[in-house]
């Protein structure tokens, strides 16, 4: 494999630099709604084309129209980058890979805390023959399994689980350990996957109720990576419906609520994936990014959350939701989870014409004297509220002061404008995906949100696109001028999202809200670049204190250095962040009783 200094870009967008002055965004109008008259405004509202227009507009949606500084740019529709070692380069095998990381020696890398067992704790439990596979399945399925008569309460975060097929691949896992031969230090670990990926033997709905199934029963490539290494998929996840929204609020498949506090939403819309990760159950999940998906589950839940470049190609080509903005990435409680999850998924799939040009992933550099340069743009990060802003300096001043980060001050161009612009295209895409027809099938939230979203013009989404090309543009400027740059920001402005009275039966719209969440998560998305989200504290609460997240964004195909600050974030945090809620399940220890 060639070295960085012999990597080149395809389609890495022109550097070019656009100054805007920074204006403070307008305060947010839009109704807050949620209950019966959520329920019958829904409908109403799905049928009335005049209401519909109305709300559009009061969405700011028609702001993106005779912008001067967009008439320079063309449309970018597609934000991939990769970055290659050239035609000659040949692509690491992905079982020269596994045999890689069972080789690799991660002592320095594992966790100093046991509340959260790492895969590293379950590789060793098998290798010892304390439990086997098996016995771990056989704990957890009847605490994820919803279609029995007593649910357990972790049930939620479960769409569907295939008790014959986690224990055939569990069964297959321990007798490779009898033989003494894994397939990697994945084999045999628990993992769950979102209802948002493709998984052979089992239903795709983007939990709601239209049946998105592929005909050819195929596994995504990211998930089919993780199985080849040995991982015993338990089930998908429930999700918030399609994906378009920030709590995990999903009043047609269930809610699971925060294990850290009850009173608190996981996030969305991977919230099954980050429920089962924070409660203990497995250390490693899977979920899609098609609007800060990801990042913002691991920062309510207080995880480590991924999102990879690479997953724009470990994709089988789809049908329905497909996203310009959409990734895969992984979600785990231990740095060393999510890197073994990273380099195993992010091994590029034949099937698309790109994935032989990508550098695989290789051993994290954990070494000091790699370019450490921290970029924020203060107005922008000032957002938030006082106690994230608190939390996340005290990291920041952490990194610099004994770790050698370098803090540089940055500019981003038309971050509230970004922000609509981000909107916009995930909703048309949602739109192209469901049918008009299919609408009277979804949760109230949704019937509102894509009846208004069909309102948006070819105009409007040409507007969109325009912007996202200066953006990238400017980001590439950033990235040539500070190399190894990491843009800064607090996941979400605020700690955590409060689950309140009447939320629950109908779901809720509350754009207000949601936009201010998003307001730092669209970014990574809408350019395609990577991004990781870190804990890095706690706001206190009553009812279990609640996770603070800090996220880095890398240019692109710049994982490993994300990685490598993921990692040394942890380090600061240490053993602050080993809080296991009132909902924690130790399995291994639960399997080893069982053995007994």
């Amino acid at each position: 494999m060639a070295s960085s200094s012999q990597a080149f870009f395809i389609n890495r967008p022109a550097a070019k630099e656009t100054q805007v002055a920074w204006k403070e965004p307008p305060p947010p109008n839009n109704p807050v709604v949620k209950g019966l008259p959520l329920h019958y405004g829904a409908i109403a509202i799905s049928n009335l084309n005049f209401v519909q227009n109305i709300l559009w507009s009061n969405a700011g949606f028609g702001s993106l129209r005779d912008r001067k500084e967009l008439e320079r740019f063309e449309p970018r529709y597609d934000p991939t980058v990769i970055k290659t070692a050239g035609p000659s380069s040949t692509p690491i095998p992905p079982t020269q890979l596994l045999k890689a990381l069972l080789e690799e020696d991660w002592t320095s890398k594992k966790p100093s805390s046991k509340s959260f067992p790492s895969t590293l704790d379950y590789y060793e439990a098998y290798n010892s023959g304390t439990v086997t596979p098996t016995d771990v399945a056989k704990v957890l399925l009847p605490l994820i399994q919803r279609d029995v008569k007593k649910a357990c309460e972790h049930a939620v975060a479960f769409l569907q689980v295939r008790e014959d097929l986690v224990l055939k691949a569990a069964e297959e896992s321990t007798r490779r350990w009898r033989e003494g031969k894994p397939l990697s230090v994945l084999d045999g670990v628990p993992v769950a996957v979102k209802d948002e990926v493709d998984l052979t033997g089992y239903k795709k709905c983007y939990g709601s109720n239209i049946d998105f199934t592929r005909s050819d029963d195929v596994t995504s490539h990211c998930v089919k990576m993780w199985q080849d290494a040995g991982a015993v998929v338990m089930g998908k996840t429930v999700m918030h419906e399609l994906g378009c929204d920030i709590t995990g609020n999903n009043p047609t498949k269930g809610t699971p609520l925060n294990p850290n506090n009850e009173n608190l939403y996981c996030g969305g819309s991977s919230s099954g994936s980050a429920y089962s990760v924070a409660a203990g159950l497995m250390p490693l999940t899977e979920g899609n990014d098609g609007g800060g998906s990801i990042r913002i589950p691991a920062n309510y839940c207080g995880l480590y959350g991924l999102k990879t470049t690479h997953g724009r190609v470990s994709e089988a080509p789809t049908t329905g939701l497909a996203r310009s903005t959409g990734v895969a990435g992984p979600i785990a409680a231990n740095m060393i989870d999510l890197e073994i999850g990273y380099r195993i998924m992010s091994q590029p799939t034949p099937l698309d014409d790109n994935a032989p040009n990508f550098i695989p992933p290789a051993q994290i550099n954990l070494q000091s004297n790699r370019n450490k340069v921290l970029g924020i743009y203060k107005p922008w990060f000032d957002l938030a509220d006082e106690d994230v802003k608190v939390a996340c300096n005290k990291a920041i001043d952490h990194l610099t002061s004994k770790l050698d980060y370098e803090k540089v001050d940055i500019t981003i161009p038309l971050v509230h404008e970004g922000q609509l612009a981000h909107a916009m295209t995930i909703l048309s895409e949602l739109c192209q995906g469901v049918k008009a027809s299919d609408t009277h099938k979804l949760s109230a939230p949704n019937k509102v949100l894509l009846s208004v979203a069909r309102k948006t013009t070819s105009v409007d989404f040409l507007q969109a696109q325009r912007l996202r090309n200066l953006i990238i543009q400017h980001l590439s400027h950033l990235y040539e001028k500070h190399p190894s740059l990491l843009i800064l920001t607090p996941t979400t402005p605020s700690a955590g999202w409060r689950i309140e009275s009447g939320d629950l039966s109908y779901g809720l719209t509350n754009a207000n809200k949601q936009l201010r969440n998003m307001t730092y998560a669209w970014l990574a998305n809408f350019s395609g670049c990577p991004s990781i989200s870190v804990p890095i504290g706690y706001a206190p609460d009553p009812k279990g204190d609640v996770p603070i997240g800090l996220m880095a964004m890398s240019e692109w195909c710049g994982e490993d250095e994300l990685v490598a600050f993921g990692y040394d974030c942890e380090s600061y945090l240490g053993e602050e962040r080993r809080r296991p809620g009132a909902r924690w399940v130790d399995v291994l220890g639960k399997a080893k009783e069982g053995k007994e």
